[in-house]
This record gives C-alpha cells, sequence and structure tokens, in this order.
C-alpha cells in the first residue's frame, strides 16, 4: 500500500484501509484536560482510596502491582530505578523513593514523575469511575472526533484504542464523553499490558487483535517514536498536531489537526448520533 508523504496538506481517505488505532492523549483528547482535570482528581482521593477502598478487589490488585513496582525500584536503587518509565527529575528518576506504606504516597510520587506505571492507571481509572459515575467528570474528546469515528464506522473500519491510561480509563472517558456515548463505535482498548507504545512488538500484538495485516491499519498520534514504532510494525501513520501539544518532528508521518482531515466526509447521521446522545452511560 502506498504511504502519504510526510508534512502538511490535505488528506484524504486512506485506499484499503480497514481498521483506526488512535491514541488518546494529544490525540483525540486535549493533553490539558489529562494533567489539568483528570489528574489533579486522582491525586486528591489517592490516600482516601488507598485507605478506604483497599479490600475492594481491583483496588487491591492495583496496590499489589504497585507494591511489586516499588520493590522493584528500591532493589535497583534510586540512581538506576525508573523500569516503568516518564519524565524523571533532575536528581534522578528513583530520587526521594518514599516507603510505600498503604501505597497513597507511592502513587502520588509516580504522578509527580508523570510514570507511566501499570498499578498507578489502574488505580487512576478506578478514581475517575467513581467521577465519571456520580456526574463530577465528563470525558474531553475534540469536536471532530466523533462524527469520524461515526464515518468510519458506518463504512465498515474497525476502531481501536491504545493509551498508557487504564483500559477502564479510556473506556470511562468515551463512555462518558461529552458528546455522550461514543463506546460503540470503538471495537477495543489495549493499554501498557499489551506492551510498550515505543515497541513494534505491541503494534504486532494489536494487528492480531484486529485480525487484519498491519498494512491496512492506520495509527493515529501525536508522538512521533510511537508513530515509528507502529510504521515498523507496517502501519500506516498520522501525526495529530493539536493545540498543547508537544512540538514533533514529522519525518516521514502525514501531519494534520483535525480527524476531519482523514476520515470520509459526510454529515453525522441522526441514528448514530441518537447513538452517542446520552451521556453517563456505563459503557460495557
Amino acid at each position: 500500500m502506498p504511504r502519504p508523504k510526510g508534512g502538511r496538506g490535505k488528506l484524504t481517505h486512506y485506499p484499503g484501509l480497514r481498521g483506526v488505532l488512535m491514541d488518546i492523549e494529544g490525540t483525540t483528547t486535549a493533553i490539558a484536560f489529562v494533567y489539568e482535570v483528570l489528574f489533579p482528581y486522582a491525586a486528591a482521593r489517592l490516600a482516601d482510596t488507598c485507605a478506604r477502598r483497599a479490600a475492594e478487589p481491583e483496588v487491591a490488585w492495583a496496590i499489589a502491582r504497585l507494591r511489586e513496582e516499588h520493590a522493584a525500584e528500591s532493589a535497583v536503587g534510586a540512581d538506576d530505578a525508573g523500569g516503568a518509565g516518564g519524565a524523571g527529575d533532575a536528581a534522578g528518576p528513583g530520587a526521594g523513593l518514599p516507603p510505600f506504606g498503604d501505597g497513597a504516597a507511592y502513587a502520588a510520587w509516580l504522578m509527580a514523575r508523570d510514570r507511566k506505571s501499570t498499578g498507578l492507571k489502574a488505580l487512576q481509572g478506578l478514581i475517575w469511575e467513581t467521577g465519571y459515575t456520580a456526574g463530577e467528570l465528563r470525558g474531553h474528546v475534540f469536536a471532530d472526533v466523533p462524527p469520524a469515528l461515526a464515518a468510519w464506522h458506518e463504512a465498515g473500519v474497525r476502531l481501536r484504542v491504545f493509551s498508557s491510561g487504564s483500559r477502564r480509563a479510556q473506556q470511562l472517558l468515551f463512555g462518558y464523553s461529552e458528546h455522550g456515548d461514543l463506546t460503540p463505535l470503538l471495537d477495543g482498548f489495549h493499554d501498557t499490558t499489551t506492551g510498550p507504545k515505543l515497541e513494534r512488538s505491541s503494534y504486532l500484538a494489536i494487528a492480531e487483535a484486529f485480525a487484519l495485516p498491519p498494512e491496512d491499519l492506520l495509527y493515529l498520534s501525536d508522538v512521533a517514536g510511537e508513530l515509528d514504532a507502529a510504521a515498523a510494525a507496517g502501519y500506516r501513520t498520522a501525526l495529530l498536531e493539536r493545540p498543547g501539544n508537544r512540538p514533533q518532528r514529522r519525518g516521514a508521518h502525514p501531519a494534520c489537526n483535525s480527524f476531519a482531515e482523514l476520515a470520509p466526509a459526510r454529515p453525522r447521521p441522526a441514528a448514530v448520533a441518537a447513538g452517542v446522545a446520552s451521556p453517563g452511560r456505563r459503557p460495557a
């Protein structure tokens, strides 16, 4: 399949496209929503959740994963710990590692470093679920995304999500979005339990979940390294340049600032609109 050349310009529906895999942060959703709404909401509730809900099976599972990660960081030492990835800080990624306790302090330490921890993401997802179901949170999705998802869905193009946030958190964001429940348009969700987002093998695994060859798939992200990994697996790619996104090198990846540049142009059908116009419906 021919790949569009890099750079800006009007992009058309990719010929032979059968599936679209999309990132969330900076792609379907504003980075500001994640850092200014979701993260503070979870951070303010870590202590209470770890103290009061530790006996709940899903919370217990998340805390157990955090305990394993904490033990691994303690074992390798502060100077070279950092296996979960993330920004770290000037003193080293493991600097100031707190005692584990009930897990809340360690979870807060990971959040302060923007670490992509499986245990943390699971715990955040459980906290956000409470906020979404209580009506305190609504998932932000750019206005150009729902019509594009509907257009692809109607055209028989299958849609999946790949994000560092837990599968639960992904389902909640789209299920309780400002545009209603978008989950009927999506075939599946993948998080870092599938694999790291910068590794080719993760995208091959997701192609297997699609049951489609990689060359029939398009990956959308705001991170060039992720697009490189997907391209190495055989995917076609597009770089999203949304407001607030960090500048990225385009390389061979076509750049766009809206899903409207990618999906088939069409009016939003009333039947689909009705199906996604009920905010607060819990995704399956």
